[in-house]
């Protein structure tokens, strides 16, 4: 573990499956004791091992009737579309882990975006305690994409971060495809918030980030700064230039 001056906690671990038993380690130990914790979760190729490791390494070390899950943003497609960030979880996760049907709240991809953003920040302010006002998080997890974007919010819209809403529709900037996104507004204010970053794609941008070089501001995912001060980035050897 390397602590720098830019509260960044950096959890560095040889291999992507590495990274996903020192996630799920560390998520056991945040979740002990709670009597509810309320994370949202991100979509991509590593979370999808870190599921995988929870529901079978973890199965019993979490209590998951206390765990409500939410998403930091779905694509505008059905639920069993194979490009839903829900599909996913539900396929690496809920489906081998005994979790009420009623802990689960998802961004409804088959709705209209705009309506659907509006439901869902609704849906977050009535479910999460609240800390100066605003929806709180126990956890909040996220991706970093190869162009530093996080969540749903691409560099192209980065204007969207900063949104006095919750939730946003976003756009994927070569796709075209709308997508409904979670806000810094609601990001910032989670107990903890967690990147799960790993593979040599993404070390120009993290490096970019962490020494606060060359524009980084320009990256969504630079953005990411907890009022909590707890900001932690669980990373591969390869997505921090070690190769």
């Amino acid at each position: 573990m390397i602590y720098d001056k830019n509260v960044m906690e950096l959890k560095i671990a040889k291999t992507k499956q590495e990274v996903a038993m020192q996630f799920s380690k560390y998520l056991a130990e945040l979740t002990a004791g709670k009597e509810e914790f309320h994370m949202a979760l991100s979509g991509g190729s590593t979370p999808k091992i870190v599921f995988d490791v929870l529901a079978t390494e973890f199965l019993d070390e979490i209590d998951w009737s206390n765990v409500h899950l939410y998403w930091g943003d779905e694509r505008c497609v059905a639920p069993d579309d194979e490009q839903s960030n829900y599909k996913m979880t539900l396929d690496h996760l809920i489906s081998k882990i005994a979790i009420p049907k009623e802990n689960i709240h998802r961004i409804k991809g088959e709705n209209d975006p705009e309506y659907e953003a509006k439901r869902y920040a609704s849906l977050l302010d009535k479910q999460l305690p609240k800390l100066k006002g605003i929806a709180q998080f126990d956890l909040v997890i996220l991706g970093m994409g190869d162009d530093g974007h996080t969540a749903s919010i691409f560099p192209h819209e980065i204007a969207l971060w900063h949104s006095k809403k919750y939730c946003e529709v976003a756009e994927h900037p070569e796709s075209g495809q709308q997508r409904v996104s979670l806000t810094g507004e609601i990001i910032n204010n989670a107990q903890v918030v967690s990147f799960l970053v790993t593979g040599a794609g993404k070390a120009e941008k993290f490096l970019r980030i962490k020494n606060r070089e060359s524009s980084y501001k320009d990256y969504p995912a630079s953005l990411v700064q907890p009022i909590s001060g707890k900001l932690l980035w669980f990373l591969d050897e390869a997505a921090v230039g070690i190769i």
